[in-house]
């Protein structure tokens, strides 16, 4: 992963501006970035073209870089549909940025957390207005993971064509050049870190917001499974009446070659004794479309809300939750079960999302 320094990022910046044809998305990135000055770090993970423009694909961090700190990933931009997702990233980075001038709670929560932002891993899918990215590949079907059951047709990812949407990619080949920078940021930033946390930012799924977390290849649960029961526990403490349906995504749909399944599992092959918790927010943008039906007409309206000032309260409306992310993840030592109270929370966590799997038993305390 390349490292850029400010100074440097700047130039090459305004001659790209140049050559490159730029998002507003992007644009809002690199302003961002200027106003952060010293408490952000660029990074370039790879360039991409779409046509005849070319695209960088840009992470910004921020935080202390120890390996024994915490560290909170927010991704968005992953189909190029669902710009607002891009958007809310970004909203919250740039909510960040300017706290940074003034708040002292914030800079003494990045003395004890890493931040990183990926606010558009799929800037060529986003300038051509796909889900997929400029090769035709959903990079959420593109990792090297099989579903162990069936899937639904076309959605659950197919090789038949890149003219279908949720195209695999072919069979055998390495995966797209997003997918494999994103990859190797989480395994460099995150995983080697004792807890991890990622909230990837989606629209285009029913009439709530969700939080999903793995597995989607299979219904089975994760080994963490305790872990998410305690984050869900606090959340609902600390957001009261909040609009959130926590679930695992098997509970909706089973996919092939997600990325989130790929890089969960990889965490227990590299670290097994750390926690990494990889969630999607999946907006309910059937809400949005109830109110306006006549975003059904557009394909951008299916996945984003057209009308400025809704447009802004779904920006305003996922901030707080963001941010509960970032602070649970500081302060994981003060929540996170072990011992006796981890065996309790896997036990309700199996009650509340696998009532069908069967339960362990309870341990009996040996006589005095």
């Amino acid at each position: 992963m390349e490292r850029i320094q400010h100074a440097a990022f700047r130039s090459t910046f305004t001659v790209a501006n140049l050559a490159h044809d730029s998002l507003p998305e992007l644009d809002e990135l690199h302003r961002v970035i200027e106003m952060g000055g010293d408490h952000v770090t660029p990074h370039s993970l790879c360039t991409v073209r779409a046509g005849a423009r070319s695209f960088e694909v840009m992470a910004v961090t921020l935080g202390r870089d120890a390996p024994d700190v915490p560290a909170v990933a927010f991704i968005g931009g992953v189909h190029g549909l669902e710009r607002i997702g891009a958007q809310v990233v970004l909203t919250y980075l740039a909510s960040l940025v300017q706290r940074l001038k003034w708040d002292s709670l914030l800079h003494h929560e990045l003395t004890r957390l890493r931040l990183v932002f990926v606010p558009l891993l799929n800037p060529g899918g986003l300038s051509l207005g796909t889900r997929a990215n400029p090769s035709g590949v959903d990079l959420m079907r593109n990792a090297p993971i099989e579903a162990r059951e069936d899937v639904p047709f076309l959605v659950g990812g197919q090789r038949f064509s890149s003219a279908l949407p949720w195209y695999r990619g072919p069979l055998g080949a390495p995966m797209e050049a997003e997918g494999t920078a994103l990859c190797q940021l989480i395994t460099q930033e995150l995983l080697p870190r004792p807890f991890s946390l990622v909230v990837d930012c989606h629209s285009g799924f029913g009439t709530e917001d969700r939080l999903w977390f793995p597995f989607a290849h299979t219904r089975a649960p994760i080994a963490h499974l305790a872990e998410v029961h305690a984050l869900r526990r606090i959340f609902d403490q600390a957001q009261a009446h909040h609009p959130y349906v926590f679930e695992p995504q098997s509970h909706q749909y089973l996919t092939h070659g997600d990325l989130w399944d790929h890089l969960y599992l990889q965490s227990r092959t590299l670290q097994p004794d750390h926690v990494f918790l990889p969630l999607t927010l999946e907006m309910g943008s059937w809400m949005w479309v109830k109110k306006n039906p006549r975003q059904l007409f557009s394909r951008h309206g299916i996945f984003n809300p057209l009308i400025t000032h809704r447009q802004n309260r779904v920006l305003r409306r996922h901030l707080s939750m963001l941010d509960f992310m970032a602070r649970a993840t500081a302060s994981y030592l003060r929540w996170m079960p072990l011992g006796d109270d981890r065996e309790l929370h896997h036990r309700q966590a199996l009650a509340r999302w696998y009532p069908q799997q069967p339960r362990p038993r309870r341990r009996r305390k040996a006589p005095p």
